[in-house]
């Protein structure tokens, strides 16, 4: 009857297009090889304008290591891809990453929506190659070859290497280290889908909300398979909800790792639910994690483990652990965020900046209302014909008609209003009853498309300037905008 469980559950997932189809698989290798190729060729245009010796020219290369759900093998049909682009000694990210290899990229016909993305704390380029968004970061290696199939556990390779690079490299490191240290990788990626359906489901998905990110939730379910490494899909799922259901946090969650002897952090045991990361002995996951997002997440293991601790019931259905969340009969109030640009490209840079300060005004909320439901979707409502994306919090009951909106919106604004470089859109806070929520707005968890959270740096209609070669001085390596003044240029491409 276990097994019956596990393969209905696999079935759920092909239904849901959760599991990418052969084709589907291979048409991504070939764009990863391509990428590659792109990227290779990029190094050796690169130690040519160095002017390296002929030899160096000849052997020096780069390659591209996939994380996040891809390089856990856990993507679907319409999933993003994460790749960082690793170099050798001689390529710079400001010079060569963000201008050379950037140029050759755009001038490419399957490249479109490319743009750079520097004062975060990974910088990367962000573009849609072959229909597939790609975010791509850099880390530079102190080495002249790079091989193509890395082995980035390897310490030659992790000398000397900058903050910034390593913060880079810490997500392929992640990722590297799990698929390692679980029993069973088929069995893991299969749990790992599931996790994350259910997540999204019941609106607990998403690190900028103050939810769980995707790292996260994949060292959480490689804990349970380590612990339970024979048994079926079924029973992990189980046992997964009841582990974390009963956890005794703020104990931090460490994966089995005999090369490692983790050291207690007090800084990060602070944390409501502190998941150390599995290739450092004192390094956790960075969590956004609130009094009010810990009470959800923690209701919903709960009530995960009470409708999966008797697999063998007669009645027993996984739609009814998958069921999305329902926050229009859970909440009578919502706190509605409305946010709208003018152009329809400067929409998904203002939403991205938006959602980055999310955590300011969850905080805020708590501070004033008590309890909040950040839920993570994204609405539009078809009566607006401007571009925007509203979002529906949902409110603790009892409470809402003593928040003072206007401090709550003050605060945030003085938030937002700092840092950001790109076209301000317009932002507006207001109560709602659940009645107030448009139809359209239908509460699928699944149904929208979330946009990442960053922004573009610059408006590439402006005029820009060339940038020479330091090395071969009649060279033009590319261009720089100059936001309309070319005695002051811009630090984007």
């Amino acid at each position: 009857m276990k097994e019956e469980r596990s393969l209905s559950l696999l079935q759920l997932m092909v239904n849901e297009g959760l599991v990418p189809s052969p084709e589907e698989e291979e048409n991504r290798k070939t764009f990863i090889e391509k990428l590659k190729q792109i990227v290779v060729a990029w190094v050796k245009r690169v130690a040519w304008q160095r002017r390296l010796p002929k030899q160096d020219i000849a052997v020096s290369s780069a390659t591209l290591l996939t994380y996040g759900s891809y390089g856990l093998g856990v993507h679907g049909s319409e999933s993003d891809i994460d790749a960082l682009c690793v170099g050798p000694y001689f390529a710079t990210m400001v010079d060569d990453f963000f201008i050379v290899l950037y140029n050759m990229l755009k001038s490419r016909p399957e490249v479109s929506e490319i743009y750079c993305v520097k004062d975060v704390k990974v910088p990367l380029m962000r573009f849609v190659f072959d229909g597939i968004l790609i975010d791509l970061p850099f880390v530079q290696l102190k080495i002249l070859v790079v091989p193509e199939n890395l082995d980035i556990l390897n310490p030659v390779f992790l000398r000397d290497i900058d903050e910034t690079g390593w913060k880079s490299l810490s997500r392929v490191l992640a990722n590297t280290q799990i698929c390692r240290l679980v029993p069973d990788l088929k069995k893991f990626q299969s749990m790992l889908r599931c996790v994350k359906f259910w997540a999204k489901r019941r609106g607990v998905y998403g690190n900028l909300n103050g939810f769980l990110g995707g790292i996260h939730l994949a060292i959480l379910a490689a804990f349970v398979c380590q612990c339970d490494p024979f048994v079926g899909l079924s029973a992990l799922i189980s046992h997964f909800f009841k582990k974390f259901a009963f956890w005794p946090w703020p104990r931090p969650v460490e994966l089995q790792d005999e090369t490692l002897h983790p050291t207690l952090n007090p800084t990060e045991t602070r944390l409501y639910m502190p998941i150390r990361l599995p290739f450092s002995s004192y390094e956790y996951c960075h969590s956004n994690i609130t009094k009010s997002t810990f009470y959800k997440i923690r209701t919903e293991f709960l009530r995960g483990h009470n409708l999966t601790k008797d697999l063998l019931k007669f009645d027993f259905d996984w739609h009814n652990v998958l069921e999305p969340f329902p926050y229009t009969k859970k909440y009578a109030w919502f706190l509605k965020i409305f946010l709208s640009a003018s152009k329809q490209d400067e929409l998904g840079d203002w939403v991205g900046w938006i959602k980055s300060r999310f955590c300011c005004l969850l905080f805020k909320l708590e501070e004033v209302q008590g309890l909040c439901d950040p839920n993570p979707t994204e609405y539009i409502d078809v009566n607006i014909a401007d571009p925007h994306v509203i979002f529906y919090w949902g409110l603790q009951a009892g409470k809402t008609n003593a928040i003072d909106i206007k401090s709550v919106k003050d605060v945030f604004w003085r938030n937002i209003s700092t840092g950001y470089q790109g076209p301000f859109g317009k932002i507006e806070l207001s109560i709602v009853k659940a009645s107030q929520v448009p139809k359209s707005a239908q509460f699928d968890t699944l149904s929208q498309k979330r946009k990442k959270a960053c922004w573009k740096m610059m408006d590439y209609h402006q005029r820009r300037i060339p940038i020479y070669s330091q090395h071969v001085p009649q060279y033009i390596v590319g261009y720089v905008s100059t936001n309309g003044d070319p005695e002051y240029p811009s630090a984007g491409v």
